[in-house]
């Protein structure tokens, strides 16, 4: 089975501000799978047979990573209530704290264990590496390949990187059961965010092409309420985690727009139920004529799209490595956003306001 996915951003004037043309293409129609930009994903299944385990392990000395395996008091203890608790698409809960401007960590929660940990910004530990260092002083920390091997028990699952995933994010077996993806923007080859993650959580996500001996675990079933949560928490992950990625290159943090995110959602959501991958409604209407609808005004307005991510973090470092989406999402002019997730549908509407 396959997905391919492609980006698109539109850039809409009114006023007569000013106007650019469509860029780039993010697009994966058949739901349920990753798609990246030239990626066909592919999973082969071969016949079983015992696979002798191997033992590995990479040593990092940042305090970011030692938060693996700890319980949720622990985490409490160091870090106090958690920004916010948020309900992912695999059955784990994200605890997410930020600053708001400068920082930004989310700890995947199973079990009451932490499970994964992603992380963006300043004062981040997380030696050997560090946000900002370039990507030949990282990979010299690290050894990246485009094959990495995970073993349980009789099972045997190989990850295949592209080279264009092996710049983007690189993945690096920490421990028998523990790996890291290191997320690069392509534009200055300097490491942006870390993401480290249980094996069994990488298996849920299947951020790469796979072959694999045994089983893969299929993802779990919610109810339309429990999506609700999901989406709405995937909804603010992309709101701060761009404030801090504007933080990083120097721009102004964006105001959440609670209007406009009502306009991302109801695209996100007629993509997904409509089984199409448009800036343009199936009447024809693009981004100016959804803002008009909810009676929005603004000065200028651009628009990111996306599909098939496995979720909003591996969403937005997509668009940071698209030209044409990063122009939006670093664009010194826009002053508000509003974000829309429906399942794996993500939209983003920028403004610029008086």
């Amino acid at each position: 089975m396959r997905s391919i996915r492609f980006g698109v951003l539109l850039l809409l004037a009114v006023f007569s501000v000013y106007f650019l043309l469509e860029k780039g293409d993010f697009l994966a129609e058949r739901p349920g799978e990753y798609a990246s930009t030239g990626l066909i994903q592919r999973e082969y299944k071969l016949e079983p047979k015992e696979v002798p385990e191997k033992r590995s392990s990479i040593p990092l000395e940042g305090d970011t990573y030692q938060w693996m395996n700890k319980t949720t008091n622990q985490l409490e203890e160091k870090w106090g209530e958690p920004f916010r608790k948020d309900p992912s698409a695999y059955g784990y809960e994200w605890w997410v704290y930020t600053d708001e401007q400068d920082r930004y960590i989310q700890f995947g929660i199973d079990d009451n264990q932490v499970k994964s940990v992603y992380a963006l910004g300043k004062d981040l530990s997380i030696e050997p590496a560090e946000i900002g260092q370039a990507y030949d002083a990282v990979k010299k920390e690290f050894s990246f390949s485009n094959e990495v091997i995970y073993n349980k028990d009789f099972s045997s699952y190989t990850f295949r990187l592209t080279d264009e995933a092996l710049q983007e994010r690189p993945l690096i077996k920490v421990t028998d059961d523990i790996f890291l993806q290191l997320y690069f923007d392509t534009f200055t080859d300097k490491l942006s965010a870390v993401r480290m993650l249980s094996a069994d959580i990488l298996l849920l996500h299947r951020p790469y092409e796979i072959q694999y001996r045994g089983k893969l675990t299929n993802k779990p079933d919610f109810s339309e309420e429990q999506w609700t949560q999901i989406e709405q928490g995937a909804q603010q992950h992309i709101f701060h985690i761009s404030n801090v990625i504007r933080s990083q290159h120097d721009k102004s943090a964006l105001v959440w727009d609670e209007a406009v995110s009502e306009v991302a959602y109801l695209h996100s959501r007629d993509m997904a139920k409509n089984n199409y991958f448009s800036h343009y409604g199936q009447d024809g209407g693009g981004l100016k004529e959804r803002l008009a609808a909810k009676d929005v005004f603004y000065q200028a307005a651009g628009e990111n799209i996306a599909a098939q991510y496995p979720d909003a973090m591996a969403a937005i470092h997509g668009w940071l490595n698209s030209e044409g989406h990063r122009e939006a999402l670093l664009k010194d002019e826009f002053t508000h956003l509003g974000v829309g997730v429906h399942r794996f549908y993500y939209t983003q509407n920028f403004l610029q306001k008086p």
